[in-house]
């Protein structure tokens, strides 16, 4: 539902400052916030002059949470232009308290194509799919050549390993899977990069793209300063593929990938590096996932997408294992059909039918007749839906062979096993914690999303 009164507010302050900037007045129409984005707030209108011209403009809002300053994000953004990214180009930006009372960057609008699934997938991208990797080696190039000096405000980034524990972690120990990769990755740091400027969400979704090519590097919000392979590492993370087979964002190989960076930047990172840097994602956007539920949990920003989102991180578990060689893809069985017990206390529908009855109202009904964010959010809850419903098909033996499980490795929970990962004090019984962190994966990705065990490494 939309929040008409705010909605009011927001067009006449944007009207407002954009009628100072022009010296003339200005008029917004259409203001309305776009689907996707778990973190900034993203609007789109149209600004209307005096003369009757229009212009299409993006604002990027701080009332959302996460990420570095919007005015940093403008920096950063016309530094990259400079270096020949291609970014939209930046009409103003404010602090808290200003203008628009929140932070906020206006931006002009970019033609294109920002959803994965139609860019990987759909007729009308399949002549500028199979050049698209060497084109974004190239930027990504020319981002990390960006002089350090033009950058204020922009700031390092520090140890990597140390930035995922201070940002993600704190005192909670990790899921059991992800404790693995961290292992991992403090037993098998790389030679780093040459210090650059870093994008840090580089990845379809945050690009648009034409039927000619990249037309724009969008949602900066992760910029910092630190080592380029991050950039390189991230692209390439299983979970930027959206089920394509190709490692490099979707559209290509690794080596194709290198290729074209090192043709611009002059040096080609060696695949140690990129291998360290692509488990670093994978492991990184499976806290992440936890942060983002936690910002659900809190109540600090109630929203089912983040909600969803949270339940994700057995996957990122699951592509840890893969990239150790500690699990194989599989295709899971059936699921099994619902337990009959339980309608003799609570009656018909039972609880599984409460939910499937649900699932088709969202489905036939709210996303049919509504657009938008709402459509959006509708098609996350059916898939809300579809993994509750898989909880309490499969949910309850699953729990008892876990907690046996831990019970065998003298652990009370997953904190405690996750601890004992990170600290060695169970390499004597290595087999068997393996063991463990495989099935209770392995479940886990039966209810949050079968699919996903299917999809190799």
């Amino acid at each position: 539902m939309t929040d008409r009164p705010r909605v009011d507010d927001m067009a006449a302050r944007l009207s407002g400052r954009l009628s100072a900037l022009a010296a003339s007045p200005v008029r917004v129409r259409g203001l309305a916030r776009l689907s996707g984005g778990a973190s900034r707030e993203t609007w789109a209108f149209t600004a209307e002059q005096a003369d009757g011209s229009q212009r299409e403009l993006i604002l990027r809002s701080g009332a959302g949470t996460g990420g570095v300053a919007l005015r940093v994000e403008g920096v950063a953004m016309a530094a990259a232009a400079r270096a020949g990214v291609p970014v939209p180009r930046v009409v103003d930006a404010g602090n808290d308290g200003g203008a628009l009372e929140h932070s906020y960057l206006i931006m002009d609008r970019v033609e294109g194509e920002t959803i994965p699934r139609r860019l990987l997938r759909d007729e009308p991208f399949a002549a500028v799919r199979p050049r698209l990797v060497a084109e974004l080696g190239a930027v990504l190039a020319r981002l990390h050549s960006v002089p350090l000096d033009r950058l204020p405000g922009v700031d390092p980034a520090g140890d990597p390993l140390a930035r995922l524990r201070a940002d993600y972690l704190g005192s909670e120990p990790p899921p059991p899977g992800l404790a693995l990769g961290l292992r991992w990755l403090a037993e098998n740091r790389t030679e780093p990069g040459p210090e650059s400027l870093v994008h840090g969400d580089y990845r379809l979704g945050n690009l648009m793209i034409g039927h000619e090519g990249l037309t724009a590097v969008l949602d900066w919000e992760l910029v910092h300063i630190g080592d380029p392979l991050e950039d390189l590492g991230w692209l390439c993370a299983k979970v930027w593929r959206f089920g394509s087979p190709l490692p490099a964002g979707g559209v290509g190989t690794r080596e194709q990938l290198l290729d074209a960076y090192a043709e611009v930047a002059g040096w080609r990172p060696t695949a140690a590096q990129l291998q360290w840097w692509e488990l670093h994602a994978t492991v990184r956007w499976g806290l992440m996932c936890r942060v983002m539920a936690d910002r659900h949990l809190s109540g600090a920003e109630p929203s089912v997408e983040l909600a969803a989102i949270g339940r994700r991180a057995c996957e990122q578990e699951f592509d840890v294992l893969l990239a150790l060689g500690l699990a194989e893809p599989e295709t899971p069985d059936g699921v099994a059909a619902p337990p009959d017990g339980g309608a003799e206390l609570y009656g018909r529908p039972t609880a599984a039918e409460l939910v499937a009855a649900t699932r088709t109202f969202l489905t036939g009904s709210v996303r049919a007749e509504t657009s938008g964010r709402t459509a959006f959010h509708a098609q996350v809850a059916v898939n809300v839906l579809a993994m509750v419903e898989r909880e309490l098909q499969l949910g309850g033996a699953a729990r008892a062979r876990h907690q046996a499980a831990l019970a065998r490795l003298d652990c009370a929970d997953d904190a405690a096993l996750s601890r004992a990962i990170t600290t060695g004090a169970l390499d004597d019984r290595w087999d068997e914690v393996l063991e463990v962190v495989r099935a209770s994966v392995r479940d886990r990705l039966l209810v949050a999303n079968p699919r996903h065990l299917a999809l190799p490494g």
